[in-house]
């Protein structure tokens, strides 16, 4: 919850800058690492549950690849944030 309340108030106080200063932000090592940590909580979070909600209500055969689907998913997701992250804070 702390890093969330961080990444708002962070992105609040930002207001209405324009891209570059958020790029600017977003290069510094403090907010470049707590943003890449605020992501892996989350997707993780999200995988742990989507997969409470598919073992609660899918019954058949289709829970196995829908576990596997969705985990890989939000991989793939906080991969892709991560990346993007990294490509914006080491652009300089």
């Amino acid at each position: 919850m702390p890093l969330t309340l961080w990444l708002v108030a962070s992105l609040v106080a930002l207001g209405a800058g324009d891209r570059a200063a958020f790029t600017a932000w977003l290069g510094q090592p403090l907010p470049a690492f707590l943003t890449i940590l605020t992501l892996i909580i989350t997707f993780r979070h999200t995988a742990l549950g989507l997969q409470v909600v598919i073992e609660d209500y899918i019954h058949s055969a289709l829970k196995i690849p829908l576990l596997v689907t969705s985990h890989a998913v939000c991989l793939a997701a906080c991969v892709a944030g991560v990346l993007a992250t990294l490509e914006i804070a080491f652009r300089r």
